[in-house]
């Protein structure tokens, strides 16, 4: 799929606009090597079942759990340790308040909505409410409304598929489910409340304490890429490092940093997390993850 022109390499890439892609997207980060063709859809979790069952893509971005099931399934994607997106996932878990209260080990016995089982919001929350709060995983119902990227992967056995088209907000709303895992989707109705109590200090204590702030998304590209042009993969990763210097009012502080060592410990948990919940069937190490090029970045 990668073409070249006058020296200029053009990759299909999946790569969304947010504040720390932007100077990509409008031009002011660029390279005289290669050229990202910005194909992909927005958001771009649009494209990774595109990227990942029909290789439409050769470069993007990925979310870290897509990744480490990519990675099991001998698909032929390296990652950069460049992350894209990541925030704290305390406050990303809610329940209707008038129906009672909740708290975390409450939604044992329970259902649980959440988009699909290995959406990355999905994995940090349950990690968090396993880790910190004790809840068993494995005594909640989990309700998802899409399946994932891989087609190799199936949903552990306490995942029930809801009808397409259904509403896990509204459904945690009306009380056909105890909870909802959804991030920035959950409903903006005053009837809400976070699982997690104080999540938000939560977040800032767990993160004095383990120094990661959790990936959402991470860039990829495809091996050929790093095989046959290791010099397109140095520039992609030097055009994300300069298009995150320059979002607009910094960075949010703290943010995912560059660099393997800096993401080691944060690879480490999303693995661990992701075999414990099975959406792995096995454990990688982080220096598995990358490739000689790769690896080298930052």
């Amino acid at each position: 799929m990668a073409t070249v022109d006058n020296g200029v390499l053009t990759l299909r890439t999946n790569l969304a606009e947010s504040p720390y892609t932007k100077a990509i997207h409008d031009g002011r980060v660029t390279s005289d090597i290669v050229k990202l063709d910005l194909c992909g859809p927005n958001p771009a979790q649009g494209g990774f079942k595109d990227m990942l069952r029909r290789n439409m893509y050769d470069c993007g971005e990925l979310a870290i759990v897509t990744y480490l099931q990519a990675k099991c399934y001998n698909k032929p994607w390296v990652l950069l340790p460049a992350p894209v997106s990541g925030r704290f996932q305390h406050h990303c878990a809610g329940f209707n308040r008038e129906l009672g209260h909740l708290n975390p080990k409450d939604i044992e016995g329970r259902k649980v909505g959440v988009r699909t089982y290995a959406q990355t919001t999905g994995l940090w929350v349950r990690g968090i409410l396993q880790h910190e709060y004790g809840v068993d995983l494995n005594k909640v119902d989990f309700y998802t409304v899409g399946e994932g990227h891989l087609e190799e992967y199936t949903d552990p056995e306490n995942c029930t598929r809801l009808p397409k088209g259904s509403d896990i907000g509204q459904m945690m709303l009306d009380g056909e489910l105890a909870a909802t895992l959804q991030g920035v989707d959950l409903p903006k109705d005053p009837r809400v409340e976070r699982l997690i109590p104080d999540p938000f200090n939560a977040a800032k204590e767990w993160f004095a304490r383990e120094g990661v702030v959790p990936i959402n998304h991470i860039f990829v590209v495809h091996q050929d890429l790093t095989r046959n042009n290791p010099e397109a993969v140095r520039e992609i990763y030097r055009m994300i490092c300069e298009s995150r210097d320059l979002t607009e009012g910094g960075l949010p502080d703290p943010f995912p940093p560059m660099g393997v060592e800096a993401n080691r410990k944060g690879l480490e948990l999303a693995v661990e997390w992701a075999f414990e919940q099975k959406i792995i069937p096995h454990k990688l190490s982080v220096d598995e993850l990358f490739d000689d090029v790769t690896a080298a970045l930052g």
